[in-house]
């Protein structure tokens, strides 16, 4: 369908521009009172009290939009489910003007970036249930059936799988498809303990609760790591769905080729990067337990002296060695906690380690440790001192034993600092905690 040419009451040499387009076309176009470079426009035939929103951020893709909009309402109409089309658009192109005019609802936002193209979306969103992908007619929207079932069944979280579905010869590069999004989907399934099978599947939805308790944040490509890595941490009810994958249409170019050739390194890059940040806890916290446990393994058993288990002997070095370990384990398990806290991806995540650590409790187990660590160095002070100002070559109780509270020491300035820190995280954090189920 091509859009109706537009009158205007400029003289022929003038080219109106894409917002009086757009009012020509739609019913009204509403200034946004949450920022004001957000203009939404409402088609002449919008859905009143959609319970599906299909959320497509869009650049210059007069090419297929068309098509995409038709195809949209025509898996809406399979699926028999209400919906409205929502298009973010940043085109300097048709883009937004043809989409209106075939009924999509258009969001006009400044181009930056694909993840902000969503979080600009949010507030715009009616339906009860968020749709997404792109406008590309890759994905094909007229197969979302197994959405609409699977949200209706109560799953909060639902990913499309290409690899379940039909991925079309030569839609797919070869370094995605046997490479990179292979590969990154091992990743996350191995560090979260997930099943997905494709998380980089640009269509994908999830409710509007949901989507607003991920509180996403990322700007670009890594909003889809970010998506899947929170809906793991928040515990939101997951499953995929199969869906179909489609070449690009003739003439398109796919905006990670216009990129360049260092596009899919750099969108790799960038959403492996994610997983680490979002999922920073999970190399710090229970590691730094297991590094911690086997710390103070090495260190506190050889704290009268050398301790033999079978053909090896635990002496001063395996203590020193262990010594390190535990330093590098506490603060390795504290900062797992703080970044728990620091996310907080639910109330319950939040509040664990503040009432573990409580303020009182750490301060007295930080004075504890500090005497205690005080009083297993002084048997050695005392030693140099008596030796003058010197200590001896050989390793007698007294090294080891001041091994050990160097350790404790370590660890009474390691537990206040932490315990500051975690305190003062959760004064910052205290509006959400107090929000958030």
């Amino acid at each position: 369908m091509t859009p109706p040419r537009l009158a205007t009451a400029a003289p022929a040499i003038a080219t109106p521009g894409v917002p009086e387009l757009l009012r020509a076309l739609g019913d009204r176009m509403e200034p946004s009172t949450i920022d004001p470079a957000l203009r939404l426009s409402i088609p002449k035939d919008d859905v009143a009290n959609p319970e599906l929103s299909i959320v497509i951020p869009a650049m210059n893709e007069r090419i297929t939009i068309a098509d995409f909009v038709d195809w949209c309402k025509e898996g809406m109409a399979r699926a028999g489910v209400r919906g409205e089309i929502l298009i973010v658009d940043s085109s300097s192109d048709e883009t937004p003007e043809i989409a209106l005019a075939h009924g999509a609802r258009v969001l006009r936002t400044p181009k930056r970036g694909l993840g902000r193209a969503y979080i600009d979306a949010i507030p715009y969103v009616r339906g009860r249930y968020v749709l997404m992908g792109d406008a590309d007619c890759t994905y094909d929207f007229r197969e979302i059936t197994g959405f609409v079932v699977k949200f209706r069944a109560g799953y909060e979280f639902v990913m499309g799988s290409r690899f379940r579905g039909y991925i079309e010869p030569d839609s797919m590069l070869r370094l995605h498809r046997y490479f990179g999004t292979p590969l990154t989907t091992w990743i996350l399934n191995v560090l979260y303990n997930t099943a997905f099978t494709d998380i980089h599947c640009g269509m994908r939805g999830m409710s509007k609760e949901a989507l607003l308790r991920i509180e996403l944040e990322s700007q670009s490509w890594e909003y889809a790591s970010e998506m899947v890595l929170k809906s793991v941490c928040l515990g939101l009810r997951t499953t995929e769905v199969p869906v179909r994958f489609l070449k690009d249409r003739e003439g398109r170019l796919s905006h990670m080729k216009r990129g360049g050739w260092m596009e899919p390194w750099r969108a790799g890059w960038i959403n492996l990067r994610a997983m680490l940040l979002y999922g920073a806890d999970y190399f710090l916290l229970r590691p730094g337990l297991a590094v911690l446990a086997a710390g103070l393994a090495l260190t506190l058993p050889v704290t009268a002296g050398p301790v033999k288990f079978g053909p090896v002997t635990l002496s001063l070095y395996w203590m020193l060695f262990g010594m390190a370990l535990s330093v590098v384990g506490l603060q390795g398990f504290f900062l797992g906690c703080i970044v728990q806290t620091l996310y907080g991806y639910s109330a319950t995540a939040s509040r664990r380690w503040v009432e573990m650590f409580p303020y009182d409790r750490g301060m007295a187990v930080s004075g504890g440790l500090l005497l205690g660590g005080l009083a297993a160095v002084a048997p050695l002070i005392a030693e140099y001192m008596a030796m003058g100002l010197r200590l001896s070559t050989s390793a007698g109780t007294a090294h080891y034993l001041a091994v050990t509270g160097l350790l404790l020491i370590a660890m009474s300035f390691i537990n206040f600092g932490s315990t500051l820190v975690l305190h003062a995280v959760t004064l910052r954090a205290r509006r959400r905690l107090g929000t958030r189920k």
